[in-house]
């Protein structure tokens, strides 16, 4: 009630600013959207976006079109309709550029693309919008409050990258083709230093070198293994390739 309470004093004070409003138009305006509220907090998004939608369309006034256009963003992300609520978020931040609540709308934007997110075997569209998304907002607002949340979400979008460059290149490797695995995982080592799962991916680069002819690339890949991850489960299968291939 009292959130309700402020949004109406938000709306009156709104029209305040407006050039002669219509009396009848701004009760309309104050029923849908309060209407909007009220299906929101019951989970009823589909009625919530409705509503809100006939406040956006009612012209009443900019600022209030505004607060709309959030708000049938959000409900479109509550419902987990990501899609639509990444094409609203994506337009209210090219048709408001510099308006105060865009790190807002960036971080929901980063979380629609992050929820749509595929196992490391699929497509990483998805991934990668939300890894460049999440760094704009740390680049344009480095002093956000959420700047750790955001930092941490950036490191999952990473490592989920360099896993699906990992599977890919076990992929390769599989399918007799150890050029391009090889090509990934050497990609992989050079944009996503940090990965956590590098043990495995310093296996499979060794063997691919092998697999190549180049046996000084593959004793290199895998003393790396050796000395960075003492306790990798890949060391013993390391060891005895080494041992048969030399």
């Amino acid at each position: 009630m009292l959130k309700r309470f402020f949004l109406l004093t938000f709306i009156l004070a709104l029209s305040a600013c407006a050039p002669s409003p219509d009396t009848d138009n701004l009760g309309g305006v104050q029923k849908h959207f309060t209407e909007g509220e009220s299906y929101f907090e019951r989970g009823l998004y589909d009625e919530a976006i409705a509503s809100w939608e006939k406040v956006r369309d009612s012209y009443y006034s900019p600022e209030l079109n505004i607060l709309a256009e959030i708000k049938i963003a959000d409900a479109y992300f509550e419902a987990e309709r990501y899609v639509e609520a990444a094409v609203a978020y994506e337009d209210f931040l090219k048709q408001h550029p510099d308006h105060p609540r865009n790190a807002d709308v960036l971080y929901q934007l980063g979380l629609t693309y992050y929820r749509q997110i595929l196992s490391v075997d699929r497509d990483q569209t998805a991934t990668r919008n939300a890894l460049a998304t999440f760094e704009i907002l740390l680049e344009k607002y480095p002093e956000d409050p959420r700047r750790e949340e955001v930092g941490a979400l950036i490191q999952r979008c990473r490592d989920h990258l360099a896993a699906h460059e990992l599977y890919v290149g076990r992929f390769y490797l599989r399918t007799g083709h150890p050029k391009a695995a090889a090509q990934r995982l050497e990609y992989l080592f050079e944009t996503y230093p940090n990965f956590f799962e590098r043990d495995e991916a310093y296996f499979y680069l060794g063997r691919a070198y092998l697999e190549l002819g180049n046996r000084d690339k593959a004793v290199d890949a895998f003393n790396t293994l050796m000395k960075e991850f003492p306790k990798s489960e890949y060391i013993p299968k390391a060891q005895k390739i080494v041992a048969k291939a030399f």
